[in-house]
């Protein structure tokens, strides 16, 4: 019997209507499916009998060995591409695989948040639908306004629609983690990139490497005034003039400027 590896913080998913929810809450359409840590396959089961190309990635090779096994016919007859590394290892700098794909995953809370962004930043990805922390699930869905509204609240509303859709809680998982978990969906706008596949909003990765430098710096103090945190990267009198050139509020703490205002004041700022 396999026994989850905390090295790899995993928790088996075992609640057939959590899977069965996720199933139903996935795109209808022929685009192969990219997961990501398969585990015992029991959600990959379930994504066979619905989709007609699978690659999953599994880190840990004894589980990799297991699935070889049960799932032979299905790799044999090509419908399921099993890669036993890392997927970070196997993300390239712009795409997971070579054509559109949704992914699906149940991700270990320690790099939950770096693989969405790297999601996020792939063109190629067109739905993200990922079970995570309750916690980070929310900063992904949060709207402007609300106090958990963060950077990657910004970045995840500027190219997709994100939608919380159930909560999933320690007992469908065994072993049961200490926290809640949710199931995040990101679905891109069919228009976030040009006619080459180029996300729109930035010309180039160093421009978006720059908005998250720009973002992080807006959110380090939560508390603070939106303005007295980009005065440590940013003249505070430039900003004053910036600020009321967009009509923003002096006062306004992170979490009150909208994402859309946000985009503005870093094309000021460049």
């Amino acid at each position: 019997m396999i026994k989850a590896k905390k090295k790899f913080g995993q928790n088996f998913l075992k609640d057939e209507s959590i899977l069965h929810k996720i199933i139903q809450a996935m795109p209808k359409d022929k685009r192969k499916i990219c997961e990501i840590g398969p585990g015992l396959g029991d959600l990959t089961k379930k994504l066979l009998l619905h989709c007609e190309s699978v690659t999953a990635f599994e880190i840990d090779l004894e589980l990799c060995g297991y699935l070889q096994e049960t799932f032979s016919d299905e790799i044999k007859n090509k419908q399921l591409e099993l890669v036993c590394d890392d997927v970070l290892e196997q993300w390239s700098a712009h795409a997971l695989v070579d054509q559109e794909y949704h992914l699906v995953a149940n991700l270990p809370y320690y790099i939950a948040t770096n693989l969405i962004l790297k999601a996020l930043d792939d063109n190629k990805c067109q739905t993200i639908m990922v079970m995570i922390q309750k916690e980070v699930a929310e900063k992904f869905a949060a709207k402007t306004g609300q106090k958990n509204f963060s950077g990657l609240s910004i970045l995840a509303e500027s190219i997709s629609k994100a939608e919380l859709l159930f909560d999933v809680g320690p007992e469908c998982f065994d072993p049961p983690p200490k926290v809640t978990s949710a199931v995040l969906k990101l679905t891109k706008f069919k228009n976030y990139c040009d006619e080459h596949g180029e996300n729109k909003l930035f010309e180039d990765q160093e421009a978006l490497a720059k908005f998250k430098s720009f973002l992080k710096a807006a959110f380090a103090a939560p508390r603070k005034t939106l303005i007295k945190n980009l005065s440590q990267i940013v003249p505070k009198a430039l900003l004053v003039q910036y600020f009321e050139e967009l009509e923003i509020p002096i006062n306004f703490r992170p979490h009150q400027l909208s994402s859309d205002k946000y985009h503005l004041l870093f094309k000021k700022l460049k």
